[in-house]
């Protein structure tokens, strides 16, 4: 009986799962995201660095090249502003409301991510440019809304959107109506629930869903530059004066503005991610 129990933890070690273990899959993990994602961005910053501090300065903080990172990061901060509230509105009316037509509003959401980032632009500009269907009842009363800073906001706008919303909507799913009921049941206003029940809960979803949308906005190309007019110092972005570099042959000076904006986005996802970390050991705690 005793060798039996014995022998016992032995078949039970001897068991091999049918899925691989952690030393293969850790291994294969850090050597796809190593020549997948890692070595271009070192390739990048390596090559910034052979251009020396005096030249990359130069290249890379230039007055044209200033006035395209005001423009990228400015537009997209508005628009993922614009899209974090209205990316909340519609994943709330997704999650909580049963409506003809709720799948195919859904399917609309994620439009931005199957289109071309060229036929979005070529489709924004048709809508939004002085002839178009929203454009020109617009520039009747002075607004213009295409070839400026306003067309780049559009842009960014609309690819950011699923962003927010797919980031939020499965917060709220899990979240029921348990916590809504509760507060209600003790007195609570429905502008206090909302403020005290249920922002606080997807709050970090909705940061997580604007830090992804922002950093996406900084680097689109193609959507924006048919809406945004391409004017030095007032409607061009950074993406496109390093597409310029290249057409000019000025690898160096493109290089430069590209690892910039590359320690930009590493810096913004970053620091996303340690308040995150430091709200979850806040919660747990």
């Amino acid at each position: 009986m005793a060798t039996a129990t014995r022998s016992l933890p032995r078949k039970r070690r001897g068991r091999h799962s049918p899925l691989p273990g952690l030393g293969l899959t850790l291994t294969v993990t850090i050597l796809w995201l190593t020549i997948l994602l890692l070595l271009p961005l070192v390739a990048l910053v390596a090559k910034s660095v052979t251009l020396g501090p005096g030249h990359f300065v130069e290249a890379a903080f230039s007055r044209r090249a200033i006035a395209s990172y005001e423009l990228s990061f400015g537009a997209a901060l508005v628009a993922s502003a614009i899209n974090a509230v209205f990316g909340l509105l519609v994943a709330w009316v997704l999650v909580r409301y049963r409506f003809p037509g709720r799948r195919l509003l859904g399917a609309v959401v994620d439009l931005p991510f199957a289109l071309p980032t060229a036929v979005a632009g070529i489709a924004l500009t048709a809508v939004y440019a002085n002839s178009g269907w929203v454009g020109k009842p617009a520039s009747a009363i002075g607004l213009q809304l295409a070839y400026n800073p306003i067309g780049v906001v559009i842009a960014l706008t609309f690819i950011g959107l699923p962003f927010v919303v797919r980031t939020v909507e499965p917060v709220l799913a899990d979240m029921g109506h348990g916590f809504e009921e509760a507060a209600a049941t003790l007195g609570a206003r429905r502008w206090t629930i909302f403020r005290r029940v249920i922002l606080p809960e997807i709050f970090p979803a909705l940061v997580t869903g604007f830090a992804l949308a922002f950093a996406r906005g900084v680097g689109e190309y193609g959507s924006v530059i048919f809406i945004a007019g391409n004017m030095p110092f007032k409607s061009e972005i950074s993406p496109l004066l390093i597409v310029t570099k290249l057409e000019e042959y000025d690898y160096a000076g493109a290089t430069a503005i590209a690892t910039v904006l590359l320690v930009a986005s590493l810096v913004l996802l970053l620091l996303i991610n340690a308040w995150q970390g430091h709200e979850l050991r806040r919660r747990s705690a």
